[in-house]
């Protein structure tokens, strides 16, 4: 589970290294019009839209990123599969569909699937594609269907199984959603210690897009308390002095400099032929959560690659949201608890010494920073910049004719027969095997490459070097 965990966590890199830039476009057009959000300025429309069209379809990204990253040899039909998976999802499920299948109105619909674009679901749209790509990309059909044989059949295949999935969504998701929905009614009755809770569970629900069911009972007016509109004077809703607030102002320390610190701990412990480009990644990303208060970029970051670290963000966002709410500090967003917002909220009547987030976040970037690298090190979470992927001295492949290479790394491994599948890193050929005992390291090693590692019975890594994606093409050509 744990090497499931990671490989997910890396193939969410690639969309996710596309967000900090969209998140900082958006807040630079909310800081220039936040009333009008680009209605009363081209250019903030301008920016607003552009930076929208990825984070408003970050599921979407990683429905095809994950297809992509999860598949055994990264191939592109797989990230077909899962937008075809993601596709179908929308539709069979979207409110006005959902509202024919059960003969009632529109408006009657839960509105469960009013949220049911997430990045959950994204994300399990990608692991249907993937897998189907990997059971069926080799498929055999009698010949009068031969030619949806193979990585035709992917499509078709994840069509199927995405209506299944469908359908058990379909009574699934609107009772979890309506649970969480009571359950945050039920913990909005215990003043900060309720906010504290609500705090720790918007985190922990994040990775399931179930976080927008809580939000819906203490920012909206799911059951009254509309701590946003009331803030802002939205929708008629009015508010408390001292009291409307106390679910927001406790984000504020979190995503301006807790968040940041976190990314301060992964680059120090980045591995220093890593950290170049772990800190593109991370500083970004720390810049976004900033600013904008866009937390998706840094969060995604680490929360496959590192559960535990997950875990303890959601606990301390739990202690900030619960410990603001219990002191007379009020600010409030629109967009999200970033710079922008909390500038922005300094005139609105129901703000209460906003200045004094300022030291408490700074607090809280100190304990963000300590405790991640603590646990970073101590527990060798692989985190941006501390993959394994390769070898920590410079490999340089001693036969510069690749299909030789391959050809020979594929004698040793006992045949194509002998090969399930075949993935590679930076410098490293990863191989799956059936039988270890038909395996040549000598064989292999005739091909000069660096070196053989063996981490199981059914796992060969080969280290070839820098130049390893030429052989690894040539390898998979041979395969078939």
């Amino acid at each position: 589970m744990k090497k499931y965990l990671q490989r997910l966590g890396k193939s969410l890199m690639l969309p996710v290294a596309c967000l900090p830039v969209a998140g900082i476009l958006m807040g630079i057009g909310y800081w220039i019009d936040p009333v009008g959000w680009g209605g009363g300025n081209v250019v903030a429309m301008f920016l607003l839209k552009a930076g929208g069209a990825l984070i408003d379809n970050m599921a979407l990204l990683f429905a095809i990123g994950v297809a992509v990253g999860m598949s055994d040899d990264n191939d592109g039909t797989a990230g077909l599969a899962g937008l075809v998976s993601w596709l179908m999802t929308q539709t069979m499920l979207a409110p006005a569909v959902v509202a024919v299948f059960k003969g009632i109105d529109v408006a009657a619909v839960n509105p469960a699937f009013s949220k049911i674009n997430n990045q959950f679901i994204g994300i399990l749209c990608g692991l249907i594609g993937a897998a189907v790509y990997n059971r069926f990309k080799n498929c055999k059909l009698p010949d009068f269907l031969a030619f949806f044989s193979g990585k035709r059949s992917v499509a078709i295949v994840t069509s199927l199984v995405t209506l299944v999935v469908c359908v058990i969504l379909f009574f699934a998701w609107p009772l979890i959603y309506s649970g969480l929905v009571t359950f945050g009614s039920w913990i909005s009755s215990l003043g900060a210690v309720g906010a504290g809770l609500y705090g720790f569970f918007n985190r922990l629900l994040i990775p399931t897009g179930l976080h927008h069911a809580l939000n819906s009972v203490f920012w909206f007016d799911a059951v009254g308390i509309s701590d946003l509109w009331a803030f802002w004077g939205l929708n008629g809703a009015t508010g408390t002095q001292g009291v409307t607030g106390m679910y927001m102002t406790g984000f504020f320390p979190v995503m301006m400099f807790g968040l940041p610190g976190a990314a301060l701990a992964m680059y120090t412990t980045a591995k220093d032929s890593k950290k170049k480009a772990a800190g593109g990644i991370l500083f970004a990303a720390a810049l976004c959560s900033f600013f904008t208060g866009v937390t998706e970029p840094l969060e995604f970051s680490f929360m496959f690659l590192a559960p535990g670290l997950y875990l303890v963000h959601a606990i301390l966002t739990g202690i900030s949201v619960g410990l603001l709410a219990a002191l007379p500090i009020r600010a409030g967003f629109t967009f999200s608890a970033g710079f922008v917002d909390w500038f922005l909220s300094f005139k609105v009547p129901y703000a209460q010494q906003p200045l004094l987030l300022i030291p408490i976040g700074l607090a809280f970037f100190v304990i963000y920073f300590l405790i991640f690298r603590f646990m970073i090190k101590k527990f060798d979470y692989k985190t941006v910049g501390r993959e394994d992927d390769e070898d920590e001295t410079k490999v340089v492949l001693a036969n510069n004719d690749f299909t030789a290479v391959a050809q020979t790394i594929l004698e040793g491994l006992g045949g194509a027969e002998n090969v399930t599948s075949v993935d590679n890193c930076i410098t490293r050929l990863r191989l799956e095997i059936k039988d270890y005992l038909k395996v040549d390291e000598k064989k292999i090693k005739s091909a000069g490459v660096a070196g053989v590692v063996r981490p199981s019975k059914t796992s060969v890594q080969v280290i070839i070097g820098t130049q390893v994606q030429h052989v690894a093409d040539e390898f998979k050509k041979l395969m078939k």
